[in-house]
């Protein structure tokens, strides 16, 4: 179940940058950044950026595999996982 991420107007990052930067990276979710009482940007820890992009990669491939079978191609199953494999141990 997804939570609402910490919202944070820019008003305090500027005043306060050194613990909001605290609060990020001590948290697993992304924090948003509002001006002028809008959404402006999304903050997050380096740790969960990686992550993030890690996932996207995964299923980058998982939609690839699923394209090359559709048209009849693709690599067997073995092959297949020892990649996901590869790409895991990378974390």
């Amino acid at each position: 179940m997804n939570t609402v991420p910490p919202i944070i107007p820019i008003s305090d990052l500027r005043q306060d940058a050194a613990a909001v930067l605290k609060s990020i990276k001590n948290s697993d979710q992304p924090t948003v950044i509002t001006q002028r009482g809008r959404a402006a940007a999304i903050m997050l820890s380096v740790e969960s950026y990686e992550q993030s992009l890690h996932d996207k990669e995964l299923l980058m491939l998982l939609a690839r595999g699923e394209k090359e079978i559709e048209a009849g191609e693709g690599y067997d199953l073995q092959t297949v996982l020892g990649e996901a494999d590869s790409i895991l141990e990378e974390k």
